[in-house]
């Protein structure tokens, strides 16, 4: 484990407890306290994650906008200043690259929130799609902290540390140069747990002192610090997708049923074609949710069976502490996609029946 990057935080993790796994080279919390305690406080009360493992890309330039509406599928031109839209990077054959979130500060100048496994592919690939548009393209990943409080109360733990009024700040927007316990951040809105909630980004000698006084300052409410487990059981409950899992270089976005955020009528991007190919026809895999009918987990993987036909693989499978179900997404031929319909999951050596049903496992409880 010495040989992996470590964030700004690394030393609090000991204080809490923090359990460590090597993740995308990175030595992260998988738990402090317990995933499924840590779980039920982001739906209850509020959590603290950091995730100072994520990339931040900067693009810069008169040409900003042009060369972000090239390389990504949403629509670039239709959003406002400090507005925050999902988006994709996709391959010419419609494979995604990586899933990120865009930051607007102007027509001019964006942040590029990338995954942390993917980030210097990304970099990479952003670099070589620049061509002749004059922009300039700045990988900051190394020069910033993120740390996210996510749930119910979070908006209430985190006025106490800021002058800024939070419930002015809508869903999916920005606001830089907020003080947060004394050091400059970079605020935004949006989450991947399904909860309202915050992102701060910060220099890294700031991010120990606001972690500290995020926790010393929620602990009435039961705020905890929270790891890597129950940031992928909640988002996976709100039907948040992973890259690797329900999206990848090898699963469309139109097959993840995420094609809200592929614009066909802005223009053109890279993948355009093939996606659009793909609409036009009918995407030959579906990503489906189902519930366990029979004993077992469905985990990250396993085979999927309908009388006995492999029809696709489990891109994500939990006990759900939510529901108290054990749950899953799955990936399967088009056909064998009907609500309601009874598949069978190859858990080691034996089969169990699943039920397919709506992926919202979670209704979304985020600030309008």
């Amino acid at each position: 484990m010495d040989n992996l990057k470590k964030t700004s935080l690394f030393s609090s993790y000991k204080k809490h407890g923090g359990k460590l796994v090597d993740y995308a080279g990175w030595s992260m919390p998988v738990e402090f306290s317990g995933l499924t305690l840590e779980h039920e406080a982001v739906r209850t009360a509020a959590g603290l994650f950091d995730v100072s493992h994520m990339g931040e890309i900067e693009v810069k330039g008169k040409e900003a906008e042009n060369y972000l509406q090239y390389l990504l599928t949403n629509n670039i031109e239709t959003m406002h200043d400090n507005q925050v839209i999902y988006a994709f990077m996709c391959y010419e054959n419609g494979g995604v690259v990586d899933d990120l979130l865009v930051y607007k500060y102007s027509a001019e100048h964006y942040l590029l929130v990338v995954n942390a496994a993917n980030m210097e592919k990304d970099y990479k690939w952003m670099l070589g799609q620049k061509k002749n548009y004059q922009v300039e393209i700045d990988n900051r990943s190394e020069q910033i902290s993120e740390v996210a409080l996510q749930g119910p109360k979070a908006e209430a733990v985190l006025q106490k540390l800021t002058d800024t009024d939070l419930s002015k700040l809508s869903s999916f927007y920005l606001e830089r140069d907020v003080k947060i316990a004394g050091a400059n951040c970079l605020l935004s809105r949006t989450g991947y747990t399904g909860e309202d909630g915050f992102e701060i980004y910060l220099n890294h000698e700031d991010a120990p002192l606001v972690w500290d006084k995020i926790l010393e300052t929620g602990k009435a409410d039961g705020v905890i610090p929270i790891g890597l487990g129950a940031r992928d059981t909640l988002r996976f409950e709100a039907a948040l997708p992973l890259y690797g899992n329900e999206i990848s270089q090898d699963i469309s976005p139109l097959e993840a049923g995420l094609g809200y955020f592929v614009k066909f009528d802005k223009g053109d991007f890279i993948g355009r074609e093939a996606l659009l190919k793909q609409k036009q026809e009918g995407p030959a895999r579906k990503l489906i949710g189902l519930e366990m009918v029979e004993r077992g987990i469905p985990r990250h993987g396993y085979t999927v069976l309908s009388e006995g036909k492999d029809i696709g693989f489990i891109t994500t499978g939990y006990h759900s502490p939510t529901l108290g179900k054990n749950i899953g997404f799955a990936l399967v031929q088009q056909e064998y996609a009907k609500l309601g319909d009874i598949i069978e999951i190859q858990i080691r050596k034996k089969t169990a029946k699943a039920k397919i049903v709506d992926k919202r496992f979670y209704t979304k409880n985020y600030k309008k």
